[in-house]
């Protein structure tokens, strides 16, 4: 049975957040939805997938909160379910950047959709920035984007003092998978002095689902937290699986690596130590 996976994530002031935890994991079991929901005093931020019925069911039980009642959701498809069960977790965030000083519901960069992105990004006085981890990179990304090469999203903020200057980098345009790591890092700059900051609404899946392959700036797949493990145009199923050692996504011209092992390891993680 096709599956509708849902990507939805808020920044708001959700004092009581623990306190939603057991309801919202009752609904979303009742409904037989799986995947993750995290909930912290800065907002939510979930991916679950399930039937058509019990997708809408979950949204409708989150907007029943009248500071979800604008929740905004991303969708896609799985020829079966990409989840085991269903988590929803109590966080210190919902993304985490170690800064909880930071605070995206008071501030943000400016949004720019999908049908904005190229144009913005083609401007040469415009520093592209991709926010997600190495891994997540290494399949694809935009022309052009600068790769801080962090290991989690926790580094970022070092990466931006010692490679970014608000004098220098006057135009910034930040992304990630699906907005939440962006538009928290778009806040972190603006606090670091940064004027002219940018980031893609609804991240690089709204993008590949909105725009036609023909004016793409996008090369290669997007990485995503599920067994799909990444997505193409179109929101179709990519070619790259998932090393069961190592959790890092995998290609076809990896399997040809003398260090491949299937199910066992990969060239990422070859030389770990056992």
């Amino acid at each position: 049975m096709s599956q509708v996976v849902v990507t939805f994530y808020k920044f708001v002031k959700l004092p009581d957040f623990a306190e939603k935890r057991y309801p919202l994991l009752l609904h979303c079991e009742a409904q037989g939805i799986r995947g993750t929901i995290l909930l912290a005093a800065e907002g939510i931020n979930g991916t679950i997938a399930g039937s058509r019925q019990a997708i809408d069911s979950v949204l409708s039980f989150l907007r029943s909160d009248p500071r979800l009642v604008d929740l905004e959701h991303k969708e896609s498809y799985a020829d079966s379910p990409p989840f085991d069960r269903m988590k929803v977790r109590l966080k210190k965030e919902i993304v985490t950047l170690g800064l909880p000083q930071i605070d995206p519901s008071d501030r943000v960069g400016t949004y720019v959709s999908p049908k904005e992105w190229n144009e913005l990004i083609s401007d040469p006085e415009v520093t592209i920035i991709d926010t997600r981890n190495d891994y997540e990179v290494s399949i694809g990304s935009f022309k052009g984007a600068q790769n801080p090469k962090t290991a989690s999203f926790r580094q970022f903020p070092d990466y931006v003092r010692s490679d970014l200057n608000p004098s220098k980098h006057k135009k910034v345009a930040l992304f990630c998978t699906g907005g939440i790591r962006c538009e928290k890092a778009t806040s972190f700059m603006m606090a670091q002095g940064f004027q002219e900051v940018y980031h893609l609404k609804g991240g690089i899946l709204k993008y590949l689902e909105e725009i036609p392959p023909e004016e793409s700036l996008w090369e290669g797949e997007c990485f995503v937290f599920d067994q799909r493990v990444a997505l193409r145009e179109g929101l179709e199923i990519g070619t790259h699986e998932m090393c069961p050692s190592c959790g890092h996504p995998i290609s076809e011209a990896d399997k040809t690596s003398p260090h491949y092992q299937e199910n066992v390891s990969c060239p990422y993680c070859c030389d770990r130590p056992v």
